[in-house]
């Protein structure tokens, strides 16, 4: 569970010292997010890869491996002086990070049954939720109050303390363990390489690019085509295969992963979001735009009472649909900001978010894989989180997709106001003129009256582009219900 929390923390606790890191380096904001970028790809890569890593040095050996490899590399990040020292060292945060969840998942399902698995998944599952809700808010503050490099050096002593752990109390059973003749497949690794790189990079650079208007996002796309279906038929043919598909054949497995999936696009969609918001539109400094999502926390808490009550005495189908349910008006009651607000105002709905995501996936992670036997877990626990991490993917980068897209829109449909037929744009362009035109001339005057009208319609275009994404990312939420109700449920054994 400590390893888990420290890879999920690390995906956002970064974001919101960017600006920071990226003045350090004296390097753009746009070069900057290859920070974000060099950590997603490499954790891509290396969750595929669970089940014939642990069978090629056993899972207590790699999870060992994975979380030293993390701790050193946290080390280098908390170091550097230069964006090339930081981009290997984060790449490698990424490498050694990525495979610790899918690891920590597999464990906590194996080695719980009936209550104490219900006990043990909703504690589990609420540390994955609540870790990068809470990474903005930590990693604001300690950029203020310290430096960034404490984001980084903070890994240090829970990597050791995670470590000394891990060699006394995990155990791995037969099918965990170390293998002999284990075969490597290197047609599968070249083509997930090739899938998970240029399908990240093209999800991170694609909006700067201006999508599929630049030959460079072009290339991207055909070399992650190839790769997927290059991939997928090594899976399928081979013998010896990084990836075992057959698991979603299992109805409940691929369905769940599904929801699931879409559920990270929207939390990690809304995390990249709000925080913007508040910086570029209200105005407020990293510590208190990441506090902004602390709500989300305490409606995680409230989520986590009503899983230990709740998830046994009612269908699970049910119980994860009213999540979702929660999960979606919260969503679209985010739909209503204004540039008026404070954070009290989105109070409400981050709690709403956070009960909701917490009683739809805590659930949804255990249900999916309810009928997945013991020695196919480490595959499907790793497939799972891979196509998550996916999905988390999409739904960051489709916010700066969607904020510029909208933001035209709505400028295009606004602009049409600013004319000489329209009394009220005539009265305020008076009104401004007739201030300014004490300390210039009546014509500059008419021209900086005309610039702050403009700069303000430019704000509400972008204020309204916020609102539709939030909007549309509640309707992705009450899409997946029906999904939901097509998973089978076993009357006499709910999730037990």
């Amino acid at each position: 569970m400590f390893a888990a929390f420290m890879f999920a923390l690390d995906e956002t606790i970064a974001n919101i010292a960017l600006p920071h890191i990226a003045g350090s380096f004296s390097v753009s904001s746009q070069e900057s997010i290859w920070i974000l970028t060099s950590y997603l790809i490499a954790s891509c890569l290396t969750v595929p890869m669970l089940d014939w890593l642990c069978r090629l040095v056993g899972r207590k050996n790699i999870f060992i491996l994975m979380v030293s490899i993390f701790t050193v590399s946290s080390f280098v990040c908390g170091i550097s002086t230069s964006m090339p020292l930081m981009l290997i060292g984060r790449f490698f945060q990424g490498f050694g990070g990525g495979i610790l969840l899918p690891i920590a998942q597999a464990i906590v399902m194996e080695n719980f049954k009936g209550k104490d698995l219900t006990t043990a998944i909703t504690i589990f599952g609420l540390v994955v939720i609540v870790a990068p809700i809470i990474g903005p808010v930590l990693g604001g503050w300690i950029t203020e109050n310290y430096s960034w490099h404490w984001i980084f050096f903070m890994n240090i002593p829970i990597g050791a303390f995670i470590v000394t752990m891990a060699k006394t109390l995990i155990v791995d059973p037969p099918y965990a363990q170390k293998q002999k003749n284990v075969k490597t497949d290197w047609w599968g690794l070249i083509f997930l390489i090739m899938f998970a790189v240029a399908f990240e990079i093209m999800m991170d650079k694609g909006n700067d690019e201006d999508w599929f208007n630049s030959v460079f996002i072009c290339r991207l796309t055909v070399i992650w085509i190839i790769g997927l279906i290059g991939f997928i038929i090594s899976q399928i043919k081979g013998k010896e295969t990084l990836v075992r598909l057959n698991v979603l054949t299992n109805w409940n497995f691929t369905m769940g992963t599904i929801c699931i999936t879409v559920m990270n696009a929207i939390l990690l969609g809304s995390l990249a979001m709000i925080p913007q918001f508040m910086q570029t539109m209200m105005g407020y400094d990293a510590y208190t735009s990441g506090l902004s999502m602390m709500p989300r926390g305490i409606g995680c808490m409230i989520g986590l009472i009503l899983n230990k009550y709740l998830q046994m005495k009612v269908d699970v189908r049910f119980f994860a649909s009213v999540g979702i349910l929660l999960l979606s008006i919260g969503s679209w009651l985010l739909g209503d900001i204004n540039l008026e607000i404070s954070q009290s105002s989105i109070f409400i709905p981050n709690i709403l978010f956070g009960i909701g995501m917490t009683i739809a996936m805590i659930p949804l992670v255990s249900f999916s894989c309810l009928t997945v036997p013991p020695k196919e877990m480490s595959n499907a626990s790793g497939l799972q989180n891979f196509i998550k991490t996916i999905g988390g993917a999409i739904g960051t980068s489709l916010v700066a997709t969607f904020i510029s897209r909208f933001s035209q829109i709505h400028q295009s449909m606004l602009v049409k106001n600013l004319t000489d037929t329209n009394s009220i744009y005539l009265e305020r362009l008076s009104a401004y003129a007739s201030a300014f035109a004490q300390s210039t001339d009546l014509n500059t005057a008419n021209f900086m009256g005309q610039n702050i009208l403009y700069n303000q319609l430019l704000k509400q275009a972008r204020l309204w582009a916020y609102i539709d994404s939030f909007r549309i990312y509640a309707v992705w939420g009450l899409a997946i219900i029906l999904l939901i109700f097509l998973m089978k449920t076993n009357k006499d054994k709910k999730l037990t």
